[in-house]
Order: structure tokens, then C-alpha cells, then sequence
């Protein structure tokens, strides 16, 4: 009896547990389609931005922005976004891998890095290698806000602006479907041609008050616009992953339920059985008295 009354408990235990998973995939369910949505009305945004600033940089400007300069590399900036909560499948450990390839690659070449870690996974990944953090932004929610990001995002164009890093590259998982998220690890400065493309025809400016202020308030703005779409895809995958994760477990839990019923009836039956023979052999042992 205490074997079935085990039974009876992990089914139960199993049961609560399918409920959590399925609310969690209906939960990721509900929020994707509003990230995507978001995300997807951003993007006309990020482009023009884009294209504006591709149209500055090819301009016939005495002013060089700060953000176009290539020097030789010696201290490197990572911005990393991941997700602030688990239960995500794979998604953050993909990228993970693909950061920690990098990460050896530099340090065969000698680079240092340092980590603005937009998201709280992250922040425990640079903290387990012992990276340095200058900054980070945790708790994003369901809305990538420019407000939150900014500052964070700030400090490392800061340290580029002044020198102290060289180059800076972007981490954080592309969104392609609900079933499939692309780790990225993209560089993000020095600006090149190659990140913003060629205007289809040439183009002049006027600038006021000073081509420096214009330009490099140009250059900041398609950077913020950058991560933000980055936390944003980050944020849509972060929804795909966890809805098929949080599937995957309840179809698992569902199967474990099955399987525990089987055996809790197949050990009932053999209970019950067991006692019937009891009963007949002690009938027999007494001559058909009972």
C-alpha cells in the first residue's frame, strides 16, 4: 500500500507540474506576438536611421567622426544580451558558447575585454569567467526601453570615444522563428562602410551648429538604435524559446504521467491478485472455511 500511495504522489507532484509549464507556454505564447510586433515596427526606423547616417559618412566632411576610427586593437568592448530569467531551452548556452569561442580567440591574440551585460544571465556568465563588468541593465522586462538602455550602453561608447577600448562587438540571439533563434556576435565599432552600406547617390549636408555635434549625435543614435533592435530580437527569442521549452516539458510530463499511471495500475492489479491467493490458500489451509 505505502509503494501505491508513492505512486499516487509523483503523479500528483507530476500533475502541478505539467499546469506550471503549460501556463509558462501560454504566457510566452501571449507575450511573442507583441515583441514581434514591436520589434517589426522598429525596423523602418532602424533602417532610415541607417541610410542617414551611411549618407554622413560618405559625405565630403573635414570632420571625421570618433566613431569611424580604426586603430589597432588592444582592449575590447562586449555588449552582451541575454535573457534576466532561465527556462529558456538552450538560448542563452548557445550564445554562451559562441562569446566563449570569441573570448578564446582573443586571448590568444592578447586582447583584453571588458562587459556591459544587458540582462542578468549574462552578467553571471562574465561574473563565472571573471571578466570584468563596467556596466550592466537587468530587469528589461517584455519592452526593450531606450531610457534603460542608454546609460549602460553609454559607458562603453564612452570608453571607445576616450580610447580606452578599441573596438566594440555585439552579442545577442537573432530572432528567426519560434523555433529557431541564431546566436550573433556582431562588431559594432569602429563604424565602417560594410556596417552602413553605400547611398545610392552622393550627397552633401548642411550643419548646424557644427558638422562634429551633427555627425557624432548622428553615429550615437544609429548605435543605441542597433542594441535596442538587438534586445528587442534577443527578447522575441527569449519568448520562442522558453513557449517550446515550456511545450517540450509538458508533453514530458504528460508522458511521465501516463507511464506512473501504468505502473500504479499494474501494481494495483498484482496487489489485488496477490490477496486473492492469500485469501484462497488460507480457504484451503482451513478446509474451505472462511
Amino acid at each position: 500500500m505505502a509503494h501505491l500511495q508513492e505512486i499516487r504522489s509523483k503523479i500528483g507532484t507530476v500533475h502541478n507540474l505539467k499546469k506550471l509549464t503549460r501556463a509558462m507556454e501560454m504566457v510566452a505564447r501571449s507575450k511573442i506576438g507583441k515583441i514581434m510586433t514591436r520589434m517589426e515596427s522598429a525596423r523602418p526606423f532602424g533602417e532610415k536611421v541607417r541610410i542617414i547616417a551611411a549618407h554622413m559618412h560618405h559625405a565630403r566632411l573635414e570632420y571625421r567622426s570618433v566613431y569611424l576610427a580604426v586603430r589597432p586593437v588592444k582592449r575590447i568592448g562586449l555588449i552582451l544580451v541575454t535573457s534576466d530569467k532561465g527556462m529558456c531551452g538552450g538560448l542563452n548556452t548557445r550564445l554562451f558558447r559562441l562569446v566563449a569561442d570569441h573570448l578564446q580567440v582573443w586571448a590568444r591574440t592578447g586582447y583584453e575585454v571588458e562587459v556591459c551585460a544587458l540582462g542578468n544571465q549574462g552578467l553571471s556568465f562574465a561574473r563565472r569567467l571573471g571578466l570584468p563588468v563596467v556596466s550592466q541593465a537587468l530587469g528589461l522586462g517584455d519592452m526593450p526601453l531606450m531610457e534603460r538602455l542608454v546609460p549602460p550602453v553609454g559607458v562603453v561608447l564612452q570608453s571607445f570615444r576616450e580610447e580606452r577600448i578599441d573596438e566594440v562587438h555585439l552579442a545577442y540571439s537573432h530572432f528567426v522563428n519560434v523555433l529557431v533563434q541564431q546566436p550573433r556576435l556582431e562588431p559594432l565599432l569602429p563604424l565602417t562602410g560594410e556596417h552602413l552600406g553605400a547611398p545610392e547617390g552622393p550627397w552633401d549636408y548642411l550643419y548646424e551648429p557644427d558638422p562634429r555635434q551633427v555627425v557624432d549625435g548622428m553615429l550615437r543614435r544609429y548605435l543605441e538604435t542597433l542594441i535596442w533592435l538587438a534586445v528587442a530580437e534577443n527578447m522575441a527569442s527569449e519568448q520562442g524559446a522558453r513557449m517550446m521549452a515550456m511545450k517540450a516539458a509538458s508533453d514530458n510530463a504528460q508522458e511521465a504521467m501516463e507511464n506512473l499511471k501504468h505502473i500504479y495500475h499494474r501494481s494495483r492489479q498484482e496487489q489485488i491478485t496477490r490477496e486473492l491467493i492469500e485469501i484462497s490458500s488460507g480457504a484451503a489451509a482451513t478446509g474451505g472455511q472462511v
